[in-house]
């Protein structure tokens, strides 16, 4: 009691200095009552006072915001752990997941400290609770990732056990350890691209800032994706076709702008029939805005598989991606590099038409 006589007298100092000042206006605040109740109205922990009728003495906009009050009545879960409280007078703590209160819309993650208000007086228990719903999401997309990674690494790594084990079996057979030698090599380069992937997309997936931004012609970005996916054309057999206009600028980075064009001229290629073409167009979408489009001819994307496709490892074709050597992290990496860029992608998909990629970036306007 001591410690608030002493901070409720400064407090009071400081108050009543304002006031003499300030006499005339009548919504100054001149009382610690106001000083009270406006740093628990606007604070940002949900705070519930309640005593052991259910009666609630005290709640602030926040406690009503996380759902630990709804229509002036404390939260079941709430109320169990304050009993819990009043009959041991010790502290709980309590994880709970509030409904959505409309459709669609997410689920709270609250995590709330239920605790005596004084143990002078053991009428009266207080609740604070905070929002931990980002960190439950991101701990749950951390497990996933480390899941995902762990299940996508085991795959070239089992493969590469056995065509050691394959090799060791046919070294006396010249075409036998060709043929192994040739697979072991691709599964191998499968798994350095992956780890080299994987790296990329944490670094994106950072707060850093883009270390090489510079003005840039976007034609030069498209012209050196097109030569990094020449060889997988020419072996597929596939024409990729530009067209650009070279007084288009930007600002970004050269290397992972490439990287995001030359990733999806890759997945038209591999998911295009032989022989079909695959076209890189780049144009003003509005006076604020150069687009560029990747289109191809291929199987196309069904609209559910839309909405998944640019997370870590998701793959439309799952055979036709491990024939080609995909890791699944292509599209996830063009999504980061652009959202890093300020920018937006879109695509129009329909299956057996084929589908529409389009990157969208702020464009450099010339200066004078």
């Amino acid at each position: 009691m001591a410690a608030v006589l002493i901070g409720g007298g400064a407090v009071a100092g400081v108050v009543k200095a304002m006031s003499a000042k300030r006499s005339g206006n009548e919504e100054r605040v001149t009382t610690i009552a106001q000083v009270l109740h406006l740093a628990i109205q606007g604070a940002p922990t949900g705070v519930v006072v309640v005593d052991i009728s259910r009666d609630v003495l005290l709640s602030n906009p926040q406690a009503h915001q996380l759902g630990l009050m709804h229509e002036r009545m404390l939260h079941d879960f709430g109320w169990e752990a304050a009993l819990r409280v009043f009959d041991t007078q010790e502290d709980q703590e309590i994880n709970l997941v509030i409904p959505a209160r409309r459709a669609g819309a997410p689920e709270k993650s609250v995590k709330c400290l239920v605790s005596p208000l004084t143990f002078a007086d053991d009428r009266f228990v207080v609740l604070y609770a905070t929002d931990e719903s980002e960190l439950v999401r991101m701990e749950a997309a951390r497990r996933d990732f480390v899941a995902n990674v762990s299940h996508e690494l085991k795959t070239p790594v089992g493969a590469m056990s056995l065509l050691v084990e394959a090799l060791t079996e046919a070294k006396d057979d010249p075409v036998a350890v060709g043929h192994f030698s040739e697979s072991l090599t691709r599964e191998a380069k499968r798994l350095s691209t992956m780890i080299t992937e994987l790296i990329s997309l944490s670094k994106l997936q950072g707060a850093e800032a883009l270390p090489d931004m510079e003005d840039l012609q976007i034609c030069e970005v498209i012209d050196a994706a097109v030569h990094r996916t020449k060889l997988l054309a020419e072996q597929a057999g596939i024409t990729v076709s530009t067209e650009c206009d070279p007084d288009l600028m930007v600002e970004g980075d050269r290397s992972l702008l490439t990287t995001a064009v030359s990733n999806l001229i890759s997945n038209a290629v591999n998911y295009s029939p032989n022989q079909d073409p695959v076209t890189v167009s780049v144009r003003l979408a509005d006076p604020e805005t150069v687009a560029i489009s990747v289109t191809d001819r291929g199987i196309g994307i069904s609209l559910a598989d839309q909405e998944r496709i640019f997370e870590r490892f998701f793959r439309v074709d799952k055979a036709r991606s491990r024939s080609t050597g995909g890791t699944g992290l292509g599209l996830a990496i063009v999504k980061h590099v652009i959202a890093n860029h300020r920018g937006a992608i879109k695509i129009w998909s329909r299956p057996g038409t084929g589908s529409t990629f389009t990157l969208e970036l702020p464009v450099l306007k010339k200066e004078g």
